[in-house]
């Protein structure tokens, strides 16, 4: 059986990487509620209430996910993780306290007008709720990635007597990591939400669903996609270029750089082998590494040889790092494809639509990647060069750990289940809605009263 530490490690990732799904969908959606609300509000037209409506039901599912997996996470301090709080509470504790003070107050308080009063409040004031819920779950981010950034780069702190403590908040929360994670973070919601919105919207029309709603959605999702995927891809590489200044044995485990070189090639794919310290089968371009990162093609990349035993494990950030990448080039080339079509005839052929479908939960694939490479990427460090990970484990019976961490699997794979079915279950409705509706129009155009037959 694994040890405490393994089994710990293992518990908090699977919760973290259940929990991170839901955020990643609402933070983004929120906003597109805010465009269809406004709209609504510009032009009285009801479809974009209607597109609202659909919409707000998904996000108060995905919120309410978000926020019962991200309690159970949040245990895990002080069950599983003791001497992280011990060490580094006065930091952390006070970041997670303003994430609840702030952003959680602020939409517990207004999403209950989001979700509730349509017709009981002002137009106006119920736009006015869901703009400042939707500005709540970005301000939670913020504070989530503050803390996040923090434990990859930190600053403003000392050590005093084996206890960190604060200097300088500015300096702790806007650490030099911080910016370029959060907006990172922020586009990849978007994205994942804009895939969501039009993959739902593509699956309703796909069924037969006629009406104007799923289709002014599908353009919502499609063309915000093509705007934020290629931005993705500018703002990645700013945050690669602070993460190469700051956490250099994480860029060479990504890019599989076992010894510092000059001119270093551009592994697109391989085998890394930490024993024989060499990627096998690699597919390379010669000098690219050191263009895109150092841009000079003869620029020198540090390799892992000068980080014995404080570097990263190679092999999830290289291949986590390339399924990012890969999903992200694969989502620029569906939404432009989509939206050249759409751009054209104002219409999706059926190809179009089938790959917006497969496309539905992308997201979650480069979000998950991408949040892999990020935190094992500071392994052995829970707090990097401050506290390592496994001085701050329990020290529990393993068996304890092992029979929560079944618990949670059984619990999330049960969960995960019914959220999907349910996505796809209210999709369906709504196409067998507009069925019946038809049926009924149908019905009505073609009745003729019998005495009408009859003098006839």
């Amino acid at each position: 059986m694994a040890d405490v530490f393994m089994l710990s490690r293992i518990q908090f990732a699977a919760n973290i990487s259940f929990h991170i799904l839901f955020p990643s969908i609402s933070i983004g959606l929120v906003w597109l509620l805010c465009y269809f609300k406004v709209r609504y509000d510009l032009s009285g037209h009801p479809v974009w209430m209607r597109a609202y409506r659909f919409w707000v039901k998904v996000f108060a599912l995905t919120f309410a996910m978000g926020v019962v997996s991200g309690i159970t996470m949040s245990f895990q301090f002080g069950t599983n993780w003791p001497g992280f709080m011990e060490k580094v509470g006065n930091v952390a504790g006070p970041l997670l306290g303003y994430e609840v003070l702030t952003a959680f107050f602020m939409e517990a308080t207004f999403l209950g007008i989001m979700l509730f009063a349509f017709n009981k409040v002002p137009s106006w004031l119920h736009t006015l709720a869901t703009c400042i819920v939707a500005v709540g779950t970005s301000l939670s981010a913020f504070w989530i990635l503050s803390l996040n950034s923090w434990m990859q780069t930190p600053a403003g702190v000392e050590v005093i007597d084996g206890v960190v403590h604060a200097k300088d908040w500015m300096a702790i929360i806007f650490n030099p990591s911080f910016p370029y994670r959060l907006v990172h973070m922020l586009i990849a919601s978007g994205i994942t939400a804009s895939f969501l919105v039009a993959g739902l919207s593509a699956y309703r029309i796909y069924r037969g669903d006629d009406k104007k709603a799923p289709r002014l959605t599908l353009k919502a999702g499609v063309f915000m996609a093509a705007i934020l995927a290629p931005l993705q891809a500018f703002v990645g590489d700013m945050h690669g270029l602070n993460t190469l200044e700051h956490q250099p044995q994480k860029i060479a485990a990504i890019e599989g750089v076992w010894h510092t070189e000059k001119g270093a090639p551009l592994v697109l794919f391989g085998f890394p082998d930490e024993d024989t310290k060499t990627t096998h089968f690699a597919l390379e371009v010669p000098n690219m590494a050191s263009l895109i990162l150092t841009h000079d093609p003869e620029g020198e990349l540090r390799g892992l040889n000068e980080f014995e035993g404080e570097h990263p494990p190679v092999k999830p950030l290289f291949f986590g790092f390339r399924i990012m990448v890969g999903v992200g080039m694969l989502m620029i080339a569906v939404a432009w494809f989509c939206a050249w079509q759409l751009w054209r005839r104002d219409d999706l052929s059926r190809l179009g639509l089938k790959a917006l479908i497969g496309m539905t939960f992308s997201g979650w694939v480069a979000t998950l990647a991408g949040w892999y490479v990020t935190e094992v990427g500071r392994q052995p460090y829970l707090v990097s060069g401050i506290l390592r990970t496994a001085d701050a484990v329990t020290d529990i019976p393993p068996a304890n750990v092992g029979f929560t961490l079944s618990l949670y699997l059984i619990t999330y794979a049960v969960l995960l289940t019914a959220y999907l079915r349910t996505l796809f279950l209210m999709a369906r409705r709504s196409v067998e809605i507009e069925e019946i509706q038809l049926h009924e129009r149908s019905k009505q155009r073609n009745f003729i009263p019998r005495d009408v037959n009859q003098g006839v």
